[in-house]
């Protein structure tokens, strides 16, 4: 099986990409990989530094907007992996434009290339902030989609564009919405590297507004198999909540980190509110674990415990990252 992933040099990516060489997927045994990462400053070839020797994966460097050399990737291919996009919020409010280009031109210029080539299964990996924000209860796949950030915006524009090219030329997709990752390569703009790290280093970490939002947590690998067995055994043109199960406030979440690096309210700062922040996300995952077996494996104590001392032993990775 020839399998492209796209995005497969960054945080999610690259560990569905090492998971699945090392043999974590029975259904993609064997399978050769191709990454296609344009290697932007959440992309890093380090993540794939474990599995970088093995014969089975080709890396390739370049942009998903490139009709002609996804075209030519996409040749042969029995399933494509789509994880490339720019994720953070922050910053797709200081600028929306690049978020455009990758999310929703990206997407189209694969989707393209993947319907023209005949191209297998396609797995359209997104986000529960699609959803926008929920008071009580959690979402079901068919809940409208209403995306209150950029970021969500172009993410919820590229879901569409997924169901319309299955609709419309047949296409075999399937699209994944996913509650917030976490767990060790994640790049450390996000919160909890973000937290570990200034904590490591003494520096007092950025709490929004009142501490009050609320956020699902998944660690990444359960994600990962999640995606894996969409991959496997997905249904075409279906839509499949992963969630992790663990829903806490950032004062929940803050709490937390401080007991594991030892550190108290003191290390707290304050900062104004995102604009335009959603208060709660919560994903129903009752459709992907009747009808594909899935459940989350890994607590969340557990995976904060070993993501916190991932960092604190990685110096070598975060650090050159945080000084750009």
């Amino acid at each position: 099986m020839r399998i492209v992933v796209t995005g497969g040099a960054g945080f999610i990516g690259s560990h569905f990409v090492r998971r699945t060489l090392t043999g974590a997927y029975p259904a993609l045994a064997d399978a050769q990989v191709v990454v296609v990462d344009k290697l932007t400053y959440a992309g890093n070839e380090a993540n794939l530094a474990e599995v970088a020797d093995n014969p089975r994966l080709h890396f390739v460097r370049g942009d998903i907007c490139d009709g002609e050399l996804v075209g030519e990737l996409l040749r042969d291919t029995e399933l494509v992996v789509h994880f490339a996009a720019e994720s953070h919020v922050d910053r797709s409010i200081s600028g929306a434009e690049e978020f455009v280009r990758t999310n929703v031109l990206g997407t189209h210029t694969l989707l393209n290339a993947a319907a023209n080539a005949g191209a297998g299964k396609f797995v359209h990996v997104s986000t529960d902030e699609v959803y926008g924000s929920i008071d009580k209860g959690s979402w079901t796949e068919d809940r409208p989609l209403e995306p209150n950030s950029p970021y969500s915006a172009s993410k919820a524009s590229s879901d569409l564009l997924a169901r319309a090219f299955h609709r419309t030329h047949g296409l075999p997709v399937c699209v994944t919405r996913c509650s917030n990752n976490y767990g060790p390569y994640q790049y450390p703009e996000k919160v909890i590297p973000l937290f570990i790290t200034h904590l490591m280093d003494g520096k007092r970490v950025p709490l929004y507004g009142d501490g009050g939002n609320i956020r699902d947590w998944l660690h990444v690998d359960d994600h990962c198999r999640g995606i894996a067995l969409v991959a496997e055994k997905g249904e075409p043109g279906e839509v499949y909540n992963i969630g992790g199960g663990t829903e806490l406030t950032n004062l929940e979440l803050t709490q937390r980190i401080f007991e594991l690096l030892g550190s108290d309210w003191s290390m707290a700062e304050s900062v104004p509110d995102r604009k335009g922040h959603d208060r709660r996300y919560s994903v129903d995952i009752t459709k992907i674990s009747r009808q594909l077996g899935y459940r989350p494996e890994i607590s969340f104590d557990d995976g904060l415990a070993e993501t916190a001392k991932w960092y604190m032993e990685r110096r070598d990775w975060w650090e050159p990252l945080k000084k750009r």
